[in-house]
């Protein structure tokens, strides 16, 4: 009897998005980067490539990536650096058939949970100033505008909005983990949507 030949990694296209799927969110490999790459060169005007991820993964000690499987397929990812006690969120992106499907807030989640645990008292962004929808989704995580980099997306000549999120090590924030788990939570058990887009884009290292 012949088998379905698997499709080798890089040739792999997210699922089609089917009510009550939950993704699996990872530590990102090496063998997602291609997915991911595919994905950015479909959501962001200046995407990341192959290499700079790579480079990204080989300094885990102050480097955070996870990824969002579904079926083994790649449908989002996020990433942060870690220095001396702050967090930059470098990317949030989800893939656009997964879009406002609770990805996004469930790796951003995961990630600052990871941040919190390695020693992150702070954490900041930048954001395009007319991404309103991840705006709100930062805004839900505690994240504040702190200022303006004027042309900070040039290929897209837009402005991008600082934010930061201050005393993330404290018990008031995790009781905000808790409260945004717990949404996520309800939102898998009713079938309901609770999520974003993608988030503040690729920023440089």
């Amino acid at each position: 009897m012949l088998r379905a030949r698997r499709r080798p990694r890089d040739e792999r296209r997210p699922p089609v998005p089917r009510d009550g799927a939950v993704p699996d969110l990872v530590a990102m490999r090496r063998r997602h980067v291609a997915e991911v790459v595919a994905i950015e060169e479909q959501i962001f005007p200046r995407p990341w490539s192959a290499a700079l991820y790579l480079s990204e993964l080989a300094t885990p000690a102050t480097r955070a990536y996870l990824v969002a499987l579904v079926d083994d397929a790649v449908v989002g990812y996020t990433g942060a650096i870690l220095v001396a006690g702050e967090a930059h969120v470098t990317t949030v992106g989800v893939a656009p058939s997964w879009q406002r499907r609770g990805v996004g807030i469930r790796l951003l989640h995961r990630l600052v949970t990871e941040v919190r645990e390695r020693g992150a008292q702070a954490l900041t962004l930048e954001v395009r100033v007319s991404n309103l929808g991840a705006q709100e989704l930062y805004r839900e995580f505690g994240f504040v505008p702190a200022g303006i980099r004027k042309n900070y997306y040039p290929e897209v000549n837009e402005d991008g909005l600082v934010m930061w999120a201050y005393d993330v090590d404290d018990e008031r924030y995790a009781t905000r983990l808790d409260e945004i788990a717990a949404r996520i939570a309800r939102s898998a058990d009713h079938g309901t949507d609770h999520g974003a887009g993608p988030g503040p884009g690729p920023a440089p290292a």
